[in-house]
Parts: structure tokens; C-alpha cells; sequence
């Protein structure tokens, strides 16, 4: 599976917005607001072309799931064959991801989080161990964690320490560790760091 190892905080401040949802990175962009590599109140060109706008917000959208290009790409192609707008679809399709739902379930602070404790196997959907992050979930489908007291420890840890608030869809029992998909999410209930009709221009040329 691909892996972004770019720093996380020049990523943030390249495309100048916090898709991450870490504080940190709000406080680095008010302390850095200027691009990596920039001089501080470097205000080069006001222009930004069409395509290098479509562009950006692709970035955006891409960087915030941690997907691989070819990743995301076959998830818009994916929402094209679908009814409805290809937008719409293609945000509904990323936020039904395995590894996404752990991260709106709070079990993990981040959704790299979450991919790692999906792909070393300490999740189970429905009852059954499934180790591939980009699994699409399905309303009734209950996610628990693995029956192992140090798979369990180290959820915990992160059900403490996150700041999620829980989506209309989704919902948690804490003490269980268990999580359900009480039904699909409306494109309403998705956050977004990116214009998603943007993405669909960018791919559409």
C-alpha cells in the first residue's frame, strides 16, 4: 500500500488549510502562514490558473484521506458509475472506508491511525478480521476491536485522547469497544477540507 512520507506540516502549509484536524497544525499555519521555502509576507503571484486551483483542492481532498493518487482516482471513477452526482458520491464512497470509520468512531486520533491498527489486524468487521483499510462499510455493519486485552489497551488509549464528535450515522459503544454503521452517511454529514466539484472538473478533462 502506498505511504505519504512527506512532513505532515509542510504538507499543510503547501495547500494552507489543516486537513489533518490536528491543533498543531492550526497553530503552525497562524506562526507559518507563508508556503515551506518562503520568506515570511512573501506575497508572489495573486494568479492562480483554473487548473492549478482544481488542483489544489484535489490535493486537499486526497491528502486528508491519505490516499495514493491511484487510490483516489479510482475511487471518483468508481462514483461516476454511480446515480446522483459524481461528487457527492465519490465524498460518501471516501468517508465509508474501514479506516475512516475508525477514525469517526474515535478509535484512533488520526485515519493514518486507524489504517495501521486496521492493517495489523487489531479490527474486526462484523465479527470477522479484516486487515484491508479500504473496505466500504454497509449500514448494520458493526466494526468491534480484536478480543486481545493489548488490542484493546492501545484503542482505548486513543478513544481517551480523541476529539471526534460522533457523526449522525455512525454510533459507539464505549465500554465495548464496539461501533455500528446505523446507516450510510448523506453528503451533509461530511465535514470537507476541499470542494469536491472542483475534484470532478480536475478529472473530467
Amino acid at each position: 500500500m502506498a505511504r505519504n512520507t512527506k512532513a505532515r506540516g509542510k504538507v499543510v502549509r503547501r495547500l494552507g488549510v489543516n486537513i489533518f484536524g490536528n491543533g498543531k497544525y492550526d497553530r503552525l499555519l497562524k506562526k507559518k502562514p507563508q508556503k515551506p521555502g518562503q520568506e515570511k509576507g512573501y506575497r508572489g503571484r495573486n494568479k492562480v490558473s483554473d487548473f492549478g486551483r482544481q488542483l489544489l483542492e484535489k490535493q486537499k481532498l486526497r491528502f486528508s484521506y491519505g490516499l495514493s493518487e491511484k487510490q483516489f482516482f479510482n475511487t471518483f471513477v468508481k462514483a461516476k458509475t454511480l446515480s446522483g452526482l459524481t461528487g457527492d458520491n465519490m465524498m460518501i464512497l471516501l468517508e465509508r472506508r474501514l479506516d475512516n470509520v475508525v477514525y469517526r468512531l474515535g478509535l484512533a486520533t488520526t485515519r493514518a491511525q486507524a489504517r495501521q491498527y486496521v492493517s495489523h489486524g487489531h479490527i474486526r468487521l462484523n465479527g470477522k478480521r479484516s486487515n484491508v483499510p479500504s473496505i466500504v462499510v454497509r449500514e448494520g455493519d458493526e466494526i468491534m476491536v480484536k478480543e486481545v486485552e493489548a488490542s484493546k489497551k492501545i484503542i482505548r488509549e486513543s478513544l481517551a485522547h480523541s476529539n471526534q464528535v460522533m457523526p449522525a450515522w455512525l454510533s459507539i459503544d464505549g465500554d465495548a469497544l464496539k461501533g455500528k454503521v446505523e446507516r450510510l452517511p448523506y453528503r451533509t454529514d461530511i465535514p470537507s477540507v476541499a470542494n469536491e466539484q472542483m475534484v470532478v472538473e480536475f478529472y473530467s478533462k
